[in-house]
């Protein structure tokens, strides 16, 4: 007779699928980033130290180790930063579109080259998945200089019946969330238009900024049409009231964006602020739920919910919450919390030691008051900045975690019974940037998008990009677009 076998409970059954049948070896990536010790700021087509001779760490956020020096900017060198760009911009702005669109093909070209490497390098530097990085941020990044070259010799067709006109000198500031592909949306639109750059990374991801410089560099891009300068919120302000700048571009947080809409106000100066989020993602009961639950998952956890436009409220109709959560908490027994560098993890390392303590902080928050924590079991690196994924269910509208910005892999579950429910509970918020929308009607989709305060709303998807569809928010999420013709309108002015 064969052996009987044993009774499993369903416990020792789910940790069978989702423990032993999971666990795979490390497979680190072996690229070499090819990372400076200490790097300079570029400036009028030169790698210059700043005039303070001063530097700060870059702390990779995997192990919490230093990377490399980074330049601190005076007031001095964004000065020289800003001399270099006005003059450049006198031969930039009459060069024939053609001529420019070569430029912005190279770097693309170049990105693609090197798109191994300066993945590398936004992972250790940033914290987010290698897989992130290699398979969305490079990609895109290049994507958005591709289609910023097409356009160059045909502005003409942006506004028929208009001529495009360069602003000038462009000053630019992002943040740490997307560093390469940020830096891309901004500088792209502003070369292929005619202007010229002084830009500045955030002070914890600046370092594929500064090697950005090199593929400046190699594509041969005349000095000053691009300077690049680093620092912290003084070099930032400095670039905001610089008396040079035409326009300020600015991604970050929504309390910094009101600070510079003050300062620039009766300046004259053309302004585009994209800015904080609190996504809603709404699903049916008649939603695809498998789907549902990717999209849920990429939209908040496979990016550390590092994204402004982040679905970090989940709204699901009452008829099938039991179910929905059921499926998320499921899947996310199988996300692999770990190493950004091992190409097997989905969840990475959060930005900085400020940013983990700022989720800690909110979550506790969301536990005070009376919310149900779920986090699934995952062993966390001791060395670094980690933080499990966790849901959040019996959430209220006036819930801390329902109302502010996280940033980290944070997911606030509410119900609702009617679309006209959904629209009022999304719509209940400062910020307006993005949404996602889960049903197999065709009719409630468009309903709920011209509903919704959103600057984009996703269809059966989430957190889709591409360089021709413009992205902007609503509210305190910000004004004007980047990307596509609306994105190109932001940096030129019309006659």
């Amino acid at each position: 007779m064969p052996a009987k076998k044993s009774p499993r409970s369903k416990t020792q059954a789910r940790e069978l699928l989702f423990g032993d049948l999971w666990e795979f070896d490390p497979a680190p990536e072996s690229a070499p980033a090819y990372l400076e010790d200490r790097y300079k700021l570029f400036i009028d087509g030169k790698h210059v130290a700043p005039s303070s001779r001063k530097c700060f760490d870059s702390i990779s956020p995997r192990d919490g180790k230093k990377l490399a020096e980074i330049p601190q900017a005076t007031q001095a060198d964004v000065d020289a930063a800003f001399a270099a760009a006005k003059k450049a911009f006198v031969s930039w702005s009459k060069l024939p579109g053609a001529e420019r669109g070569k430029y912005l093909f190279r770097i693309a070209r170049l990105l693609q080259d090197r798109s191994r490497e300066f993945a590398v390098a936004e992972t250790l530097d940033g914290g987010k998945p290698i897989k992130e990085s290699r398979d969305f941020d490079l990609p895109m990044a290049a994507a958005h200089f591709f289609y910023h070259a097409g356009w160059a010799d045909k502005l003409q067709y942006v506004a028929p019946g208009r001529t495009l006109e360069p602003l000038g000198v462009v000053g630019q500031v992002i943040p740490w969330n997307f560093p390469l592909l940020m830096l891309a949306w901004k500088i792209a639109p502003a070369l292929a238009t005619g202007n010229t750059v002084v830009i500045k990374p955030a002070e914890t991801t600046s370092i594929t900024a500064l090697k950005f410089a090199t593929i400046l560099e190699q594509a041969g891009l005349p000095p000053g049409v691009v300077n690049i300068v680093t620092g912290a919120g003084e070099t930032g302000a400095a670039i905001v009231n610089h008396p040079d700048a035409a326009k300020i571009a600015f991604t970050g947080s929504t309390e910094v964006g009101k600070i510079i809409q003050r300062s620039l106000a009766g300046s004259g100066k053309k302004l585009t602020l994209e800015l904080g989020g609190k996504a809603a993602n709404i699903v049916f009961d008649d939603a695809p739920l498998d789907q549902a639950v990717e999209g849920i998952v990429n939209g908040i956890f496979f990016n550390q919910g590092h994204v402004c436009c982040a679905g970090s409220r989940l709204l699901v109709q009452e008829g099938i919450e039991k179910e929905l959560v059921a499926r998320l908490k499921r899947r996310l027994a199988t996300l692999r919390v770990g190493d950004p560098m091992d190409k097997n993890t989905d969840i990475g390392a959060i930005n900085s030691q400020e940013q983990l303590t700022r989720i800690k902080e909110l979550v506790k928050s969301g536990i005070d008051e009376g919310a149900d924590i779920h986090q699934p079991t995952c062993k966390l690196p001791g060395n670094g900045f980690y933080f499990p994924p966790t849901l959040f269910t019996g959430v209220a509208q006036s819930h801390r975690i329902a109302r502010e910005e996280i940033f980290g892999p944070v997911l606030s579950i509410m119900t609702f019974r009617t679309p006209e429910e959904a629209i009022e509970k999304a719509n209940n918020t400062c910020y307006g940037l993005s949404a996602g929308v889960w049903t197999d009607k065709g009719s409630k989709i468009l309903k709920m998008a011209a509903a919704l305060k959103a600057g984009v709303v996703w269809a059966n998807t989430y957190n889709k990009f591409d360089p021709s569809s413009p992205f902007g928010g609503y509210k305190e999420s910000g004004f004007g677009r980047e990307g596509g013709k609306h994105g190109l309108l932001d940096y030129s002015s019309l006659r």
